[in-house]
């Protein structure tokens, strides 16, 4: 076997647009001050010899990896089972590929996995990182910080101080508002017994959809609300709770589909019509559950994977030079529209 033909190089490149090595390395790294003409030759002479940067030689010039860590605060049995943050991460990365860089994954499931990532954030591997799923105690966010790493986080943050929470990137879906809708569609079907399976209560999204639900029923009493985890057995667990202290309820909000899914699961074992009986909607509209559960369920969309597409644009623009004197990125931080699905359910 012949051996593999040498790689070409910076300077091969050079000769063959007729330009300097400079100017070369201004054009493929992505520099100013090249003319339009001089750097369609550049670019033209690395597509016929096929030249790749070096990649350690471009974070020199560049001082930029080219690569995002996605820091998702959950154990690997919850990333990967639940799809929520499948559409999440494929939208951070087709924006990430769509401007050339990298996704780094890390999953963390306890304070161990923290010290990890805060030792690779720190370690100078990635340009920014991408934090979602957060817990009240998390310390991913501080840890992101120290490492002097520009981050973006997947919903409302919750640390005390308000300075912080000025300064903090985040992308969010209106929560509270939907879960107004989501309530006010049971109580316009007459539902008179409505109950809720909130999400862990140590995550905002959980919070501010538990705070709709009491905007629209002000007076419920804590026995119609049972805490689930997002997952179907959570789900199933609260309504079993749910049932046990209301065996009359005719209506029940679940903070997410996953959970509704599991608790239609225990409604028709028990024999409860749905939505004759008791009329149900979710939260999230992931059509691979949605769509599926028997019968389809009624809830509130929010666009996972347009979210994360705009947590990676926030991030990507604020890895851009400012000229804010405090190093705030003149991109704010977003709050996207949910809207009532309709199904079956309710």
């Amino acid at each position: 076997m012949p051996p593999p033909a040498p790689r070409p190089t910076l300077e091969a490149v050079a000769a063959r647009a007729g330009v300097s090595r400079a100017t070369v390395s201004r054009v493929v790294n992505g520099g100013a001050g090249v003319r339009g003409p001089l750097a369609e030759r550049v670019r033209a002479a690395v597509a016929e010899l096929g030249y790749i940067p070096n990649q350690a030689a471009r974070t020199l010039v560049t001082r930029r990896n080219g690569a995002i860590a996605v820091v998702v605060a959950e154990p690997e049995s919850r990333f990967f089972t639940d799809p929520f943050f499948a559409q999440q991460v494929r939208g951070i990365s087709r924006e990430l590929a769509a401007h050339d860089n990298q996704l780094v994954l890390l999953l963390t499931g306890g304070a161990a996995d923290h010290d990890r990532v805060g030792r690779y954030l720190t370690g100078g591997h990635v340009d920014g990182a991408l934090i979602f799923s957060l817990h009240a105690d998390d310390s991913l966010p501080v840890l992101a910080r120290k490492a002097g790493v520009p981050t973006v986080i997947g919903g409302r943050p919750t640390w005390p101080d308000p300075d912080a929470r000025r300064r903090t990137l985040y992308v969010d879906c209106d929560n509270r508002g939907g879960a107004r809708d989501a309530v006010r569609r049971l109580v316009g079907l007459g539902r008179r017994r409505i109950v809720h399976i909130a999400g862990p209560l140590d995550q905002p999204a959980s919070v501010d959809r538990l705070d709709g639900f009491r905007d629209v029923l002000p007076g419920i009493g804590p026995a119609m609300i049972a805490e689930g985890d997002f997952t179907p057995e959570g789900g199933a667990r609260a309504m079993e709770q749910l049932l046990e202290r209301s065996p009359d309820l005719d209506g029940v909000f679940a903070a997410s589909d996953v959970m509704a899914s599991g608790a239609l699961r225990v409604l028709r074992a028990r024999g409860r019509r749905v939505p004759d009986d008791v009329a149900v909607v979710g939260f999230d509209d992931m059509v691979s559950v949605a769509e599926w559960t028997d019968p389809p369920l009624t809830t509130v969309r929010q666009d996972i994977e347009e979210m994360g597409r705009l947590m990676a644009q926030l991030l990507l623009h604020a890895l851009e030079p400012t000229s804010d004197p405090d190093g705030v990125p003149a991109m704010s931080s977003i709050i996207t529209p949910t809207r009532l699905v309709v199904r079956a359910s309710a």
